[in-house]
């Protein structure tokens, strides 16, 4: 399947990125800021999932940041969508295979650290995701990776470095914790917050950690941010809403942008 996908892609574009970059919810806009060399739709990839969630336009966009080659996914896949893990795997394989060496994960999460505001920048340093399969499970890919990949640095040290490094360069506030990944698509309860606090959590979300382990199993330096978009249920009294994220990924999408391109430079 990977082999078909990819040769579907080459024949529209020999284009080969040296990084790739995934887009959470309410961020999807600045795949039209960059220098655009030219945009597939998921549906013309054979086999290949189609994004549904809102604010997920659903297509590569593959083009240049600062000189710097990069595809990026304008739209993922969640579980929640009824995607397999191994479904939420394919994209990020496939962008390996194209040529990326470099992964940069976006999303948009609770905050459960009450050090934490809407509108904070969260650098995951690690994930739990222990609530979700993994998408390694089944048969190994060899050509891909090793059956029993090592996670101890799954968000590149390195790569942490220089994104602390860049956000206090450019006067951005970034916070770095623990990020976990549940299914969804409902909003935790609070005695689920109340647990995943208790486990060493500081932001929660649906998407991410699946792709992380992909990316590590293919070698692939990963770097992730959160944009902490809203307190977790049970820290304030507050009903959440799909709509309060997409409004504050809109409120602080300067600053986003502004780090992402910047991530890129250093890499």
């Amino acid at each position: 399947m990977l082999k078909a996908q990819l040769e579907k892609i080459r024949s529209i574009t020999d284009f080969k990125p040296e990084i790739a970059i995934v887009l959470g919810s309410g961020l999807g806009e600045f795949a039209e800021k960059i220098k655009i060399h030219c945009t597939i739709h998921y549906s013309e990839i054979p086999d290949f999932p189609i994004s549904t969630a809102p604010s997920h336009k659903g297509e590569f966009v593959f083009g240049e940041i600062e000189g710097k080659k990069v595809v990026l996914m304008q739209g993922r896949f969640h579980l929640y969508e009824g995607y397999t893990s191994k479904q939420i795997a394919n994209p990020i394989r496939l962008m390996h295979l194209m040529g990326a060496k470099t992964l940069i994960l976006t999303n948009a999460s609770g905050g459960i650290n009450t050090s934490f505001n809407p509108g904070d920048f969260m650098m995951i340093t690690d994930h739990i995701s222990c609530f979700v399969p993994s998408p390694l499970i089944g048969k190994n890919i060899d050509v891909l990776g090793t059956r029993f990949p090592d996670m101890s640095n799954a968000y590149d040290k390195e790569l942490q470095k220089k994104i602390k490094k860049i956000a206090l360069e450019n006067n951005i506030k970034l916070q770095s914790g623990v990020y976990v990944q549940l299914k969804g698509p409902q909003f935790e309860t609070p005695a689920e917050i109340k647990m995943l606090s208790a486990m060493g959590a500081d932001a929660v979300g649906m998407s991410t950690a699946t792709e992380t382990i992909a990316a590590v199993h293919c070698s692939m330096k990963v770097c992730a941010i959160s944009l902490i978009t809203n307190y977790a249920c049970g820290i304030c009294d507050k009903t959440l809403s799909g709509e309060e994220v997409i409004a504050m990924a809109d409120r602080v999408s300067d600053d986003f942008e502004k780090l992402i391109t910047e991530i890129v430079k250093a890499i």
